[in-house]
């Protein structure tokens, strides 16, 4: 799929302030490290994330969505009549029903003239909402639209900790599928954009392309369908399979996108999904891709899911690893297994968000 008028406009982030190193997760797994006689460190050994980040307690989804879809109409000083479409397009979400993206609206003030709902597609969320809005777009059905998403790791990680410690049977072989449970973390991502017309950036999405292999869907799996703040989730993740498939499932789809006119040597950059160090390394060298050229936030903000993407592009180009008119293929996989895979085109970035000292400290690692 190609697109001639769609303009990627503005990015905006959020991030929580309370940090949470692995380190610390290991200290309240201390009863089933030593019954298990587990090496201290294997949490971050095993996948390169040495810390995540929680919102503080009872905070809604809505709310950080809000402020965050804010931020990047702010940044654009983009008139709001003009958003045609809302889409809250994050894992976690504030109800069964309404859609959480209701909330967001009404606290954003939008047009009553506006589309309105969430969509839910696992790690693949926002870019999943970023080809409906773009497709709208070029359709000529609206003129602008943003996408926005929340993900909330807490209690994922706290309900898995307490389970973990608590189950008397467990075995060093059956708490691997919740391995991948400690690892999330949390952050809130917008991506607004318009039709070329109203663009005062022309930040190009050039083309996209989307993959299903669905016989692979239970390799990733939370229980049942769960929202609000009292939610207690657990997820069960085959993490050795999941990686396989999943990098074989990426590999057909960036074939796809070069398929659509991208060639392989004319991207300056990649943005991977933010799973963790092993799944980074072996897809870009099963995509012949440098890791180099890679800009990646997993390591000080554990995977954020749907909005993980979305924030490490957001960060490459505020740091200016990715803007000057570079040529960035956004490289999307999720449970399911889905994969989206993006070819875009940066000339003149505009990112809103605030980095504290913390993630200053880290973005100071130099990039491409």
């Amino acid at each position: 799929m190609q697109f001639e008028r769609v303009a990627i406009e503005a990015l905006a982030f959020t991030l929580p302030g309370e940090v949470v190193t692995s380190q610390e997760i290991e200290q309240q797994l201390a009863p089933t490290y030593s019954r298990l006689r587990l090496p201290e460190g294997r949490l971050e050994l095993m996948s390169g994330i040495a810390e995540r980040r929680f919102w503080p307690r009872d905070t809604s989804i809505g709310g950080p969505s809000a402020q965050t879809a804010g931020l990047a109409l702010d940044a654009t000083g983009l008139d709001r009549a003009d958003i045609g479409c809302l889409i809250h397009a994050s894992v976690c979400r504030d109800y069964l029903e309404p859609a959480t993206a209701c909330g967001v609206h009404a606290a954003l003030g939008l047009s009553s003239d506006c589309w309105v709902y969430d969509c839910s597609n696992a790690c693949l969320g926002l870019l999943s909402g970023m080809v409906q809005i773009a497709t709208l777009i070029e359709r000529g059905a609206i003129r602008a639209g943003i996408v926005v998403g929340t993900e909330s790791a807490r209690s994922l990680v706290e309900s898995t900790i307490a389970s973990l410690n608590a189950d008397e049977h467990l075995t060093r072989q059956t708490i691997k599928p919740s391995f991948a449970s400690l690892t999330i973390g949390s952050g809130s991502c917008a991506v607004l954009l318009v039709d070329r017309k109203l663009s005062q950036t022309d930040n190009r999405l050039l083309s996209c392309v989307a993959r299903a292999e669905t016989q692979h869907h239970a390799l990733c799996q939370s229980d049942n369908d769960q929202a609000g703040r009292a939610m207690q989730p657990l997820m069960q993740t085959d993490s050795e399979q999941l990686l396989q498939a999943g990098i074989a499932v990426g590999v057909r789809t960036f074939d796809q996108l070069l398929a659509e006119g991208a060639q392989r040597d004319e991207f300056d950059a990649t943005v991977c999904h933010q799973v963790g160090a092993t799944h980074r390394r072996l897809m870009l060298e099963s995509l012949h891709l440098p890791e180099l050229n890679d800009f990646s936030t997993f390591a000080w903000l554990g995977n954020t899911g749907s909005v993980a993407l979305p924030t490490a592009l957001a960060l490459g180009l505020k740091q200016g690893a990715l803007s000057g008119g570079k040529h960035v293929a956004l490289l999307g996989i999720g449970s399911g297994i889905n994969s989206v895979m993006m070819s875009t085109r940066w000339n003149h970035p505009l990112v809103a968000g605030e980095l504290d000292a913390n993630a200053l400290k880290n973005l100071i690692v130099p990039q491409p």
